[in-house]
This record gives structure tokens, C-alpha cells and sequence, in this order.
């Protein structure tokens, strides 16, 4: 800090160049927040822009395809064929209705799975009691492949919605697990000190320090589990379904419709990015300390 007062001539000529320092770097420091929005900005203008040349190439090899011949056109259908398909499923109500069902069965595995996780991880992680008893269980069942389970699924909870819902459910479980135990036991034991030294009690040391240090790592094991859950729910309706976007892969398989296997494939990927962009909307509200550090200290 530059001191103005009882300064002469000679002093300012020293003193001037403290002072232009300390306002150029005021004026780095306050729209950074500005440099940052319009950076995100960007960001997201470049993404959708890379994602409209996608189906720009790909809409241009179709293309190329059907006046070259190199292979049968109906093996690659042109996003507009695709788009024309989504309009004709549209028009006679069935398509919502598969984006409904695929949806609902998503979104009931994936908050049981993490429910389960969650009450099983805290049982782990906060009991050795626990953790002796359960951990040797899922070491050796979580390694299994989750689709391996679909035929005990079926015959334990029939074809109906709750075989389903529970190999969505158990997909979602086990990697959901491991993020939990170990945001759990990486909580600073510092922290832990600090609250019992303040006269918290055990079930608020929990809920106030433990479980809120848990927090962004149980969001990111939200995000990561998400594709199994996705993968799983494709599964799940290819087997016994009379709907769903799992369900319009195999029935077009069996009929040879490759631009519905196309739009569904489509639709996946739709729902998956949204939801995944909709956890991610909650992590940076929640968590905005946690984005901030990396963002700042990288200059890009």
C-alpha cells in the first residue's frame, strides 16, 4: 500500500509507479468475473458448433454414399431420414411415450441406486463393524459385470417394470459406493477436532462437517456412475419391454429399420447429456468454491 501524505516532488516519482501497480491490478482483479462469463460463453458456443459439424459430416457422407454406392444406403441413414422418422413417431403418440418410459425408469433406478449407496456407504465408512462384514461381499460381487445379472433379475422379479428398475438400480449402486466411502473418509479429521472442540455433537459433526465434505465427491460419483445407469436401462428394455428406447433398437433390429435404431441410439445420447448437464448445473450452484479454484488458477 502506497502512502500519499507528506510526500515530496522526488517521493511522487517513486511513489507514482507503487500506485499505477496497484490500479492496474485492481482493474485485473474486478471483471475477472466478466472474463470468465463471456469465456464460458465461448465455451459453449464452440460446443454446439462442433456438434452441428458432426451432423454436417455426417448428413455429407450419407450423401456421398447414395451417389457413389459404396455400401447400402439403409446401413446409414442421413440425420434428416432420422429426423423425418422422429416426426412420424411423433405424430402418432408414440414417441413420447418411449422417451416417457425410458425416463421414468432412469430417473427410479438412479435415485434408488444412489439411495442405496448412500445408506451402505455410511454404514462402511463410519462402522468397522460394518465395513468387515460388508466389504468383503461387495469386493467380490462388484468386479461382476452388472449385465451378467439381468437373467437372475428376470427370474427373481419377472419381465415387469421391477427387474428393471432394479438392474438400473444395482447398476447405479456399486461404483456410486466407492465414491461415497471414500469422500466420506477423506473428510479433514481436523475438522472433525475443531467441531467436537466447539461441544458438537456426533450426529451434528456428521450432518454439518462429515456429510458436507462428502458432498462434491458424492456429485462426481453422481456424474460418473450415470453412463452405467444409461447402459443399463438399454439393456434392461431390450429384454421383455413394450417400451422405451431400448425396446425401438430391438424392434427395428428385428424389422431392419436402421433409422430407428439411429434415432433411438440419438435419444440416449440426448437424455444422457441433459441429465448429466443438469447434475453438473447443480455441482457448480452447490459448490461454486470448488469451480472457482480450478478455474483461477489456470489462465487459458
Amino acid at each position: 500500500m502506497c502512502r500519499m501524505k507528506d510526500m515530496s516532488y522526488v517521493d511522487e516519482l517513486y511513489i507514482a509507479p507503487c500506485v499505477q501497480g496497484d490500479l492496474l491490478e485492481e482493474e485485473e482483479i474486478v471483471p475477472r468475473k466478466y472474463e470468465e462469463a463471456r469465456r464460458a460463453k465461448v465455451d459453449k458456443f464452440y460446443k454446439a458448433l462442433a456438434l452441428f459439424y458432426f451432423f454436417c459430416i455426417w448428413e455429407f457422407i450419407s450423401y456421398l454414399n447414395v451417389r457413389g454406392g459404396w455400401f447400402n444406403p439403409v446401413f446409414l441413414p442421413s440425420p434428416v431420414t432420422v429426423v423425418e422418422t422422429a416426426y412420424e413417431y411423433l405424430l402418432n403418440g408414440t414417441l413420447v411415450l418411449h422417451i416417457g418410459m425410458s425416463f421414468y425408469r432412469m430417473i427410479l433406478g438412479f435415485l434408488l441406486g444412489v439411495a442405496g449407496a448412500l445408506v451402505v456407504g455410511i454404514m462402511i465408512a463410519m462402522s468397522r463393524t460394518w465395513d468387515n462384514l460388508l466389504s468383503p461381499i461387495i469386493n467380490m460381487v462388484g468386479p461382476i459385470p452388472v449385465f451378467a445379472f439381468l437373467p437372475m433379475f428376470l427370474i427373481w422379479f419377472g419381465i415387469g417394470e421391477a427387474s428393471k428398475i432394479a438392474l438400473i438400480a444395482y447398476a447405479t449402486f456399486v461404483p456410486m459406493l466407492i465414491y461415497i466411502i471414500g469422500g466420506i473418509r477423506e473428510t479433514d479429521p481436523l475438522l472433525i477436532r475443531s467441531a467436537k472442540s466447539l461441544g458438537a455433537t456426533s450426529f451434528q459433526i456428521f450432518t454439518k462437517v462429515i456429510l458436507n465434505s462428502a458432498m462434491p465427491k458424492i456429485f462426481e460419483g453422481m456424474k460418473m456412475s450415470l453412463a452405467l445407469t444409461f447402459s443399463a436401462l438399454v439393456v434392461a428394455e431390450m429384454m421383455g419391454a413394450s417400451s422405451g428406447l431400448g425396446y425401438i433398437i430391438v424392434n427395428a433390429k428385428n424389422w431392419f429399420k436402421m433409422a430407428d435404431m439411429f434415432l433411438a441410439a440419438t435419444l440416449i445420447g440426448l437424455e444422457y447429456t441433459l441429465f448429466y448437464a443438469f447434475l453438473t448445473l447443480v455441482e457448480r450452484r452447490l459448490f461454486r468454491w470448488k469451480m472457482a479454484g480450478s478455474s483461477n488458477a489456470v489462465e487459458k
